[in-house]
């Protein structure tokens, strides 16, 4: 079974028609085009293309990316960061990034997910309750103190 070839021209849409279903960084279209086993110099066409005509964003994509995985899997800034770190995004671009994420929608969005947490463990003992719900919260991203804050306040 042999490989489809494609044109230049069929990747270039194919990776336009990627990059508009949803904004992507530049390592996942460099990650695509390298998947068509294009020469170096296609590659590079098809990215310049892609940049000049705004398919590929990376402030767009991070920002995007941002408010995403905070609003819909309720994650913390510091897993945001490293996540946007893995793709290689600037420092400017995560900090622009992160203004995306509205202060007081990031505190309600902790307590809440502490008190879905405490509701939800039928731990008796106080100390491992805590521990099980900082942990999550942990894992999810959130900034130690601020949990800690929050955790010492909601779960008595």
């Amino acid at each position: 079974m042999s490989k489809k070839v494609f044109t230049v021209d069929e990747i270039k849409r194919k990776i336009e028609f990627y990059c508009v279903y949803q904004d992507r960084c530049h390592k996942d279209v460099e990650k695509k085009l390298r998947d068509y086993n294009l020469i170096p110099e296609a590659r590079e066409y098809v990215l310049l293309h892609l940049l000049e005509h705004n398919f590929l964003n990376e402030e767009r994509f991070s920002k995007s990316f941002a408010r995403g995985k905070f609003r819909i899997k309720k994650w913390g800034k510091q897993r945001i960061v490293r996540e946007l770190k893995q793709r290689e995004i600037s420092s400017y671009n995560i900090k622009t990034a992160l203004k995306e994420i509205d202060e007081q929608d990031y505190i309600a969005t902790l307590y809440s997910l502490i008190e879905k947490k405490n509701n939800f463990l039928s731990e008796t003992n106080l100390f491992k309750k805590k521990k099980k719900i900082i942990d999550h919260l942990l894992y999810k991203g959130f900034e130690t103190n601020l949990i800690f804050e929050a955790v010492n306040e909601v779960v008595i």
